[in-house]
């Protein structure tokens, strides 16, 4: 099963700065995601996407939305047709008239799936945080305090485990670093920071 998209245009530029409400959102993503772990995932990337551009992007409001829209749909589709992963989303997100930048975003947030190279500094972002979320949430789980206390040296240390969430890819985790132009040690200690804060 190829997930490859085939095409590096995504979108209208006429809808540039044009969002789905956070209630049109919210309701896309409650009809199309009913796996409560793959809920959970994807509102930890949003999170995190906001909170980057909070603080590191300097954007306001309505920019903060757009990184944040980015991260809570990127997987809408994987739940119920994860043989169309990420083309269906992007169809609707098209067709919702959505901010190309954010369709793009979520086309390249598996380059070496969908074929698409991440450009922009959101394109970079949810790559690299998509990669190392879960692996991280997966390392809170087997820790008594969950997020509190958690250390940079416990999330290398697995990390490092290839059998620890192995369906996590070490080889995408570097290359989303590297990408992203952020040390390891800088996001994994940002996502530890952050990531406690959505339950």
């Amino acid at each position: 099963m190829s997930l490859l998209l085939n095409r590096n245009q995504f979108g209208y530029l006429a809808n540039k700065g044009k969002v789905l409400t956070r209630e049109e959102a919210n309701s896309l993503f409650e009809d199309w995601v009913l796996n409560p772990r793959l809920q959970l995932h994807m509102k930890q990337v949003a999170h995190l996407m906001k909170k980057w551009a909070a603080l590191f992007e300097h954007l306001d409001e309505t920019g903060q939305w757009q990184w944040e829209m980015a991260g809570l749909l990127h997987d809408a589709d994987w739940d119920q047709w994860p043989e169309m992963h990420c083309k269906k989303i992007i169809e609707e997100l098209e067709q919702r008239n959505a901010d190309p930048e954010i369709i793009h975003a979520i086309a390249s947030h598996g380059p070496n799936h969908f074929g698409v190279e991440p450009i922009t500094k959101m394109d970079k972002m949810l790559f690299a945080f998509d990669e190392l979320s879960g692996l991280i949430h997966a390392y809170s789980l087997m820790r008594p305090g969950g997020y509190n206390g958690m250390e940079l040296k416990g999330v290398k240390k697995r990390i490092k485990e290839k059998s620890f969430a192995a369906n996590v890819s070490r080889d995408e985790i570097d290359d989303a670093c590297r990408r992203a132009g952020i040390p390891l040690d800088d996001l994994v200690s940002f996502i530890i920071t952050h990531q406690g804060e959505v339950v």
